[in-house]
């Protein structure tokens, strides 16, 4: 009985598949993405102006957490405050408010190595990739974020009697890092999207290695809630499982070796 080739194989395979459709030379491949490039820069720039007119409503959004358990921010650097009002905020919300533009910029570079039937996925992935990055970070804002602060400003603080003072540069980056993180973490099964689709990665590998993905959740979660009680852990927990899970079926329903049987059955 013949053995059921492993993703490398299966990688190759769809490789070559498409090397047999009508393909660009290297030269066109480099002049598309150049003019990708330029068309995502000049969405991030348009993001960053807007960004920059908003600033303050940002900043306001992004304090909002910290002034509802009554703490102020400091800044300790003269420069601070221009670093926060013409950089940070408008780099961080002109590249999330410019994301799907960009993602469409991508889309457009990989879907001549695609089959057609593989192009009409352009909308659930828009829809997919942009939905589940502003749900993270919608998790994290809301809950994440705030849980995070008690736990480590107020708690801790008042179990070993120091004052916290916070400045605009720690707090700052600490804010986009879970927030941005949390929304990056909803995008597996996006990621997953591809890695099936181009045969890199299979439905039984993914339910194969369960075990560990479970661990590296548990992982996760642990770093980003330091709050050690088992109700919060699995509150966090259940979601990326949950995204893991449909992740497989995303899988199953891309894969190539799918695909054929489908094909060879009609």
């Amino acid at each position: 009985m013949a053995e059921t080739p492993d993703a490398f194989d299966r990688a190759k395979a769809a490789v070559s598949e498409r090397a047999e459709l009508p393909g660009m030379s290297l030269f066109e491949h480099l002049d598309e993405l150049r003019k990708r490039l330029i068309h995502s820069a000049v969405y991030l720039v348009c993001g960053y102006i807007v960004a920059v007119v908003f600033a303050p409503q940002l900043y306001q959004l992004m304090q909002a957490p910290l002034e509802k358990i009554g703490i102020q921010l400091n800044f300790t650097h003269p420069a601070d405050l221009v670093n926060l009002r013409y950089i940070q905020i408008p780099l961080v919300g002109g590249a999330i408010l410019a994301a799907p533009f960009i993602l469409f910029q991508v889309w457009l570079f990989i879907a001549p190595g695609l089959y057609q039937r593989e192009r009409r996925f352009v909308v659930p992935f828009m829809a997919s990739a942009i939905g589940l990055f502003f749900s993270g970070a919608f998790l994290g804002y809301h809950f994440v974020f705030p849980g995070m602060l008690k736990f480590l400003i107020i708690d801790l603080s008042h179990s070993l009697s120091i004052h916290p003072i916070i400045s605009i540069e720690e707090y700052t980056s600490f804010f986009f890092s879970l927030i941005l993180g949390m929304g990056a973490v909803f995008e597996m099964p996006v990621v997953i999207f591809f890695l099936a689709m181009f045969g890199i990665v299979s439905p039984r590998f993914l339910w194969k290695n369960m075990r560990y993905a479970i661990l590296i959740i548990f992982i996760i979660v642990e770093i980003i809630t330091p709050s050690p009680d088992i109700p919060t852990q699995f509150a966090f927990a259940v979601p990326m499982l949950v995204l893991y899970l449909l992740s497989i079926g995303i899988a199953w329903w891309v894969h190539p070796d799918r695909r054929k049987k489908n094909e060879a059955a009609a």
